[in-house]
């Protein structure tokens, strides 16, 4: 099974490794990231807590994360698969990028390659995700994934007493690719 593919020019997924602990705690110090971990990534303990849960997920083959990462094989973001239902070949994909990496294709880019390799790699035939509503950003990326709008769930998250409508979105392995968009990392 592959585990380092090309997501676009200059632009890789790879297996996270215990090398990126301080690249993780970097990730998780950003406003909003708490939301990204079960657990808080607030040292690098923490950290290396979250890369351990990966290498376990992937070696239990339940999920699958990959480190996006540049050309100099810094971290700029996250893409992952979770295998929901083995029967019917489904997956549940999430994403995050770092600051510096937002608003330059790279979430979208991590997200088509990570697709395309749950298709081949893992049999999946559906991919779903969902984004709160009041997040366009992630719709962007979703929709530049080849992700389909479904609809919408009413008030199925709830943060700090406030519930949130989530839009979700599926792609299916017989979809047709989508076409790549210009970025300024590719």
């Amino acid at each position: 099974m592959r585990d380092h593919l090309e997501a676009s020019a200059g632009l890789w997924l790879r297996r996270w490794s215990a090398a990126d602990a301080p690249s993780v705690l970097a990730a998780f110090a950003e406003p909003l990231m708490e939301r990204q971990a079960r657990e808080p990534v607030v040292s690098l303990e923490a950290a290396e807590r979250w890369l351990a849960g990966q290498a376990e997920q992937w070696g239990s083959g339940t999920a699958f994360a990959f480190a996006v990462v540049d050309a100099a094989d810094s971290v700029v973001g996250n893409v992952a698969v979770r295998v929901t239902d083995r029967r019917h070949r489904t997956g549940w994909v999430s994403y995050w990028t770092t600051a510096s990496a937002r608003g330059q294709g790279v979430a979208s880019h991590a997200s088509r390659a990570l697709a395309r390799w749950a298709f081949d790699e893992l049999d999946l035939f559906r991919l779903e995700l969902a984004h709160r509503v009041d997040n366009p950003a992630s719709c962007k990326v979703a929709r530049a994934a080849g992700f389909a709008v479904e609809g919408v769930e009413r008030r199925r998250l709830e943060y700090d007493g406030v519930r949130y409508d989530v839009e979700r979105h599926a792609r299916l392995a017989t979809d047709d690719e989508p076409p790549c968009e210009r970025s300024s990392r590719a």
